[in-house]
């Protein structure tokens, strides 16, 4: 890491450290009131997991351990509250909706590929949380986001659980599901924002760069998945 990135890091994991036993509003920014979502957490706990993981590599023992603990602190509450009866990581702590956003904890190593938890939520996202295939964001009369009407599934969020149905080593569903989202493309072989699947149209912004580097990373999970099956 160069030494002039240093303070960044040093500045970004003290304000994890500060706010994240704060409620917000979550990452698609609801207008309810905040709550204590579990995807802000979880990337509180990607701020302290990494920066400790590079104040070891810089040599500075006395960070690391102080950043990974409280990563260690930022895991065990969301295991504690953000996980439902069924074992399923929860949108925020007082609801049992599911999110997409939680197909992060798959995609940073939250919780190892072969863990009930992070295979129970990827499979319940899988099956409940979409539409015709493609994943929405979260159910609209489940989730008080200040917004009316109906809204169209999400491509990145598709694009992630692409790569969090290999990373759990559902290789072929993965494969699937990728090849009717390549399917889905523009004539210019790009994405927008939202899906209508009801209309096959492109919603919102378009074309949409999040979309690309969910697509590219997925691409790239899915090569992994087959250069592991031919050598082994």
């Amino acid at each position: 890491l160069p030494r002039r990135l240093w303070p960044i890091v040093q500045t970004q994991a003290a304000c994890a450290t500060k706010v994240w036993q704060e409620p917000d509003q979550g990452i698609w920014e609801a207008r309810g009131k905040p709550q204590h979502y579990v995807s802000s957490k979880l990337m509180c706990w990607v701020a302290m997991d990494r920066g400790a993981k590079l104040a070891a590599i810089g040599g500075d023992d006395k960070l690391r351990e102080t950043w990974q603990a409280t990563a260690d602190e930022i895991k065990a509450d969301i295991l504690e509250h953000g996980v439902d009866d069924r074992g399923v990581l929860r949108q925020h702590y007082d609801t049992d909706a599911l999110d997409a956003s939680v197909l992060l904890a798959a995609l940073f190593g939250f919780l190892p590929p072969e863990d009930d938890r992070l295979r129970a939520t990827v499979h319940a996202i899988a099956d409940e949380l979409t539409e015709n295939g493609y994943v929405l964001r979260y159910k609209t009369d489940e989730t008080d986001d200040g917004l009316a009407g109906k809204e169209g599934t999400f491509l990145i969020c598709s694009f992630w659980l692409v790569s969090a149905l290999a990373i759990i080593r559902d290789w072929q569903r993965a494969r699937d599901l990728m090849e009717r989202l390549l399917r889905i493309a523009s004539p210019l072989g790009l994405f927008a924002e939202e899906f209508d699947v009801e209309t096959g149209r492109h919603l919102g912004n378009f074309p949409q760069a999040f979309s690309h580097l969910a697509l590219i990373e997925a691409a790239g999970r899915i090569i992994l998945a087959e250069r592991v099956e031919e050598i082994s």
